[in-house]
């Protein structure tokens, strides 16, 4: 790791990458090795490698205790999960979603043949605007999925109050949100579902895995027949359904670390609150704010980028970090809404969202984790301040760059 302190020393004008390999946004967390690998060989010994063996149901109690719930439904991936659970609450038609958000939550839509019909965001927060909902809804208007962002929640109160009143479904995408919590109570328990991601790139990982999360005991018993085929019993299928159960080992996974939650929990807040310490203060970089009153997993560090006050760009500040070997992203670029199939079937979509149209290329997320130290953390802000305090110089020298590789080419 090295400091930065001239704009020679920058990776792109030729000197040396600040680190030495690669550091990631979301660089897996691994809780104890040791007890994982005891579960492996207990799985192995026992020979039940999926089905609902004794590990993933132990996940599912274990992650409904924790956030409050009846009932935990676990699953292979978040994106089978968001698919049944839009399956088993008999949506159709229109559904209302934003698209600053991954693009499977729209593709779990568009996949079952439901329209996602894109609503803009607030501007604070980067989820859905309840005024903005309330302006697209339609007579083919069955349901609302909204994002609870960055681990961010959404304005829960207001949502569940349009959904109620207007007789619609309002499931939550929470695959930021596991370990978080709106008004003191654990994100999992609103609406009629919500849908958690144990991807190996979130803060808690299974290896790869989701689950769903409900109060409704009818809408988890389809979503347990519709998980599993459809089967009722050994060889009776009473459900149209597909495989979407999830594996023994990733279960295993799940268990092992949520035995490390608190500490992974630990680290990301004590890289959050040095990212805020060196950076919050920098001229047209907004470093987003958790509110440390509620439960936070503090995964995500997110910048916005005013380039009217920064001179460099967003992209071109994300190019300066790739040299160094820290590889920031620009979530959620270019919005779902620009993205295919989207894009061709709603070409003008982007006058209704001008908030998301701000934020994709605004927006920059820095890397966190445990593989990430408080000196890395320290290394990293250095190069945005070199960047961004130097933001004319800068832009004229990777303006200057590019010229040359055009000539070249």
């Amino acid at each position: 790791m090295r400091d930065k302190s001239a704009l020679g020393d920058l990776a792109i004008c030729g000197g040396v990458p600040a680190f030495g390999e690669p550091l990631h946004v979301g660089r897996p967390n691994i809780g104890d090795r040791d007890k994982f690998e005891e579960r492996i060989g207990d799985i192995l010994d026992r020979r039940w490698l999926t089905n609902g063996g004794r590990y993933v149901q132990e996940f599912e109690q274990r992650i409904a205790g924790l956030v409050g719930v009846e009932h935990c439904i676990a699953m292979c991936n978040a994106t089978v999960a968001l698919e049944i659970a839009i399956r088993a609450l008999g949506l159709k038609g229109e559904v209302i979603v934003p698209s600053f958000t991954f693009v499977a939550t729209a593709h779990a839509l568009q996949w079952q043949e439901i329209t996602p019909v894109f609503c803009d965001i607030e501007p604070r927060t980067h989820t859905l605007d309840p005024e903005k909902v309330e302006r697209m809804i339609t007579p083919r208007t069955t349901g609302i999925i909204a994002v609870h962002l960055w681990g961010q929640a959404c304005d829960v109160d207001a949502l569940s109050g349009i959904a109620a009143q207007r007789g619609l479904r309002l499931l939550f995408d929470s695959a930021h949100a596991f370990g978080c919590s709106y008004r003191g109570r654990m994100i999992g328990g609103f609406g009629d579902a919500e849908v958690f991601s144990f991807h190996a790139t979130k803060f808690l990982n299974s290896l790869e895995g989701g689950a769903v999360v409900t109060n409704d005991g009818e809408l988890a018993r389809r979503m347990r027949l519709m998980k599993n085929f459809g089967f009722a019993g050994y060889d009776e299928v009473v459900y149209i359904g597909t495989n979407g159960k999830m594996s023994e080992v990733s279960a295993a996974m799940g268990l092992t670390n949520l035995e490390s939650m608190s500490e992974f929990m630990a680290v990301n807040r004590r890289n959050y609150r040095r990212y805020h310490e060196e950076l919050a203060w920098l001229e047209g970089v907004r470093v987003m704010h958790y509110d440390e009153k509620e439960a936070c997993n503090y995964q995500y560090i997110v910048l916005e980028i005013d380039e009217s006050k920064t001179a460099v760009s967003r992209d071109q500040l994300m190019q300066i970090l790739w040299a160094e070997n820290v590889l920031a992203r620009r979530y959620f670029y270019p919005g779902c809404h620009r993205m295919e199939p989207y894009r061709s079937y709603f070409p003008h979509a982007g006058v209704l969202l001008p908030e998301t149209e701000r934020l994709v290329n605004r927006v920059l997320v820095l890397p966190n984790g445990t593989s990430i130290s408080a000196e890395d953390v320290s290394a990293i802000c250095g190069v945005v301040r070199l960047a961004v305090e130097n933001g004319p110089e800068v832009r004229q020298m990777l303006d200057q760059i590019k010229g040359d590789s055009v000539s070249v080419s």
